[in-house]
């Protein structure tokens, strides 16, 4: 990673830095894998609040990503409804990625659902070439052999 992560942290997406969360863009191949910013703001805005928890990643003074996690969603299983939280977007600039800023997110979500009382860090995936799913491999997520809308579902245990 070019930067240390005392440098690094997570906003709260402002009118100030609405744009330039807006202009956060994953690589042409990467876009079958993640919705643009744009979408996760409005989704965001239309869930009830403390679901959503989008944030823009900021190194220093530059933007170079974003996140939105969700906590305690309903989240339908054989067994009946249970709750969950997770990793619901992450997209990290096109020309930032590879320096640990992906990473920094993911820890960065693990934390937040531990500071509520989680265990386990869910995300979803499209598998495939481009996609993510040898980055989340790489951080420790198992497929727990379910799937959501195409996509592969992961887990991170949380462990203290």
């Amino acid at each position: 990673m070019t930067s240390t992560t005392s440098t690094l942290r997570l906003e709260k997406i402002t009118p100030v830095n609405f744009e330039a969360a807006t202009g956060i863009r994953v690589r042409p191949e990467q876009e079958f894998a993640v919705s643009p910013v744009m979408k996760s703001l409005a989704e965001a805005y239309v869930h009830p609040a403390g679901v959503a928890w989008p944030r823009l990643i900021v190194d220093g003074d530059r933007p170079v990503g974003f996140l939105m996690a969700f906590f305690d969603i309903d989240w339908p299983g054989d067994d009946g409804t249970i709750r969950r939280s997770g990793l619901w977007r992450l997209n990290i600039a096109a020309d930032e990625q590879g320096r640990g800023y992906g990473r920094f997110a993911v820890e960065s979500v693990a934390a937040e659902i531990r500071r509520r009382g989680g265990s386990r860090l869910y995300v979803t995936w499209h598998p495939g070439a481009h996609g993510p799913e040898d980055f989340y491999l790489g951080l420790g997520f198992r497929p727990n052999g379910e799937t959501s809308e195409g996509e592969t579902v992961g887990v991170l245990e949380l462990d203290d």
